[in-house]
């Protein structure tokens, strides 16, 4: 299946990608990528429930394509399922190019999982109240 842009959603999170975030190869590091899924899963996450979440998985991703400096990098959510105690989320990832003829590019994509807590780090049904 070939992915196209959602042009009809808004992302959770866009963000331009900016020279502190590469690595040697001038590329945008895996690893500042994955931060944002994981900002943007709990931004989605957090419409069902306002406490405390924590990640607990994120499946496996492979990135079909690198993201560059001056890259504006969206992150497009959506609920997949909402557990007892724990909300999954699909997050795909998409750069547009800013420095070439400005094409949308699919970087990658995961599956968060994120458990909701007490402030004891216990977990606790989602939807119930923040406070205890």
């Amino acid at each position: 299946m070939t992915e196209t842009f959602p042009r009809d959603q808004s992302p959770s999170i866009k963000r331009v990608m900016m020279p502190r975030d590469t690595n040697a190869f001038g590329t945008i590091f895996g690893g500042v990528i994955l931060s944002e899924i994981d900002l943007a899963a709990a931004v989605e996450a957090h419409r069902h429930h306002s406490g405390k979440l924590v990640t607990v998985a994120m499946d496996s991703i492979v990135f079909k394509a690198p993201v560059f400096v001056g890259d504006c990098v969206s992150f497009f959510t959506e609920t997949k399922r909402i557990g007892k105690t724990s909300v999954c989320v699909r997050v795909k990832v998409w750069a547009e190019r800013r420095f070439s003829n400005g094409d949308d590019v699919y970087v990658t994509e995961a599956e968060v999982t994120m458990v909701a807590v007490d402030d004891q780090g216990r977990k606790v049904p989602v939807g119930s109240s923040a406070k205890k």
